[in-house]
């Protein structure tokens, strides 16, 4: 059994689900299908929420265009009798009628209540598509058995009660193929929850490890893990192999590759990662796995490009040292905040006069 992984921009439109259900097609044996949000989707999810927090009656032309979007995808895929439309068209009334509310003074929770219909209406699309090619599936809303706290759009997985619900959904007792979305995941009293952005390839490995893949493979737009971002540097190499370690580097300094959290539980089960090509799917792509996990790192310099960053000097007035004491309250403002430490020094700096 495998687990595959599209992005949004491998379903950002028509030719790419056929595409995808291309490679499905030709892919033997059981498999469960994670798919994101279709293009820039979850972008447009995020202005439909704060208009919607913020009672901005634009809110509505959000969504018409949301709706816009999806339904030309379903319109070049699909007869207009097919059941997809209706099925989708239960989505969009579930939107309304939150859209319809007084929105809670907790942004974030309002945002986890809304950010997967993006995943969720991309899911239906796929997998209609694919059993309308022959490739009969199943699919599966993943709320209801990837578990979670409720620490909005940032929760932590309950693994214990996640693993034994996520068996029994994904069983294969009536179908080899699954599809599922990526990016979200449900409190124990079922209240939306999100696993923080660009997610999927987080909901992949945690599936794959609770039902023990062979293998986890994501498929990107780029043919693997290249050195470079070619966004800003020109002729990228593509590193052909690496090792967990190494991976986890360079997600934790800011390779946008790979979602951070990723590695660990494929590290813990030994379950290589295979980053793919949807555009060539026939390349070699990059594999991270437990062969790989050498002690020396790859010879390639690795180059990550972090945009948006902010460089914060704390001292003491009085010249003393940075505790532990000290460290761990500004720890905990950060915590409180949300934000995000990347890397940390600590050096004593004395100022000298002539």
């Amino acid at each position: 059994m495998r687990v595959f992984k599209f992005g949004g921009a491998s379903v950002k439109d028509a030719e790419g689900v056929k595409n995808l259900a291309s490679i499905v097609s030709e892919t033997q044996g059981k498999l469960v299908v994670v798919v994101s949000a279709m293009g820039k989707m979850t972008n447009a999810i995020e202005e439909l929420i704060r208009c919607y927090f913020t009672k901005d009656e634009k809110k509505w032309e959000k969504l018409a265009l949301i709706k816009d979007f999806h339904n030309q995808i379903m319109d070049d895929l699909f007869d207009s009798s097919d059941e997809v439309f209706s099925d989708v068209d239960s989505l969009y009334f579930r939107i309304e009628d939150r859209m319809d509310r007084t929105p809670s003074l907790d942004y974030d929770f309002e945002y986890d209540q809304l950010i997967g219909y993006g995943e969720l209406i991309s899911t239906k699309i796929v997998s209609a598509f694919l059993n309308k090619s022959g490739v009969k599936s199943k699919w599966i809303d993943i709320r209801f058995y990837l578990k979670t706290d409720n620490k909005w759009r940032d929760a932590s997985v309950d693994w214990e009660l996640s693993d034994e619900l996520v068996k029994s959904a994904f069983s294969f007792d009536d179908t080899t193929h699954y599809v599922t979305q990526g990016f979200i995941g449900a409190t124990l009293s079922d209240l939306s929850t999100s696993l923080g952005r660009e997610g999927s390839d987080y909901t992949a490995a945690i599936l794959g490890s609770i039902l023990k893949a062979e293998k986890v493979e994501i498929w990107k737009d780029v043919p693997g893990i290249l050195n470079a971002d070619p966004q800003y540097f020109s002729n990228p190499i593509k590193i052909d192999e690496m090792s967990y370690r190494e991976a986890i580097e360079l997600t934790f300094f800011g390779a946008k590759v790979i979602h951070p959290k990723t590695i660990k539980p494929l590290y813990n089960s030994k379950i290589p990662l295979h980053v793919r090509s949807f555009m060539d799917p026939t390349s070699s792509g990059t594999i991270i796995g437990p062969e790989q996990d050498r002690e020396y790192l790859n010879p390639l310099p690795v180059f990550v490009m972090k945009l948006k960053q902010v460089l914060i000097t704390l001292s003491q007035p009085d010249f003393s040292f940075m505790d532990e004491e000290s460290l761990a309250w500004v720890f905990e403002i950060f915590f409180t905040l949300n934000i995000k430490i990347n890397l940390i020094q600590l050096s004593l700096y004395a100022e000298h006069k002539n």
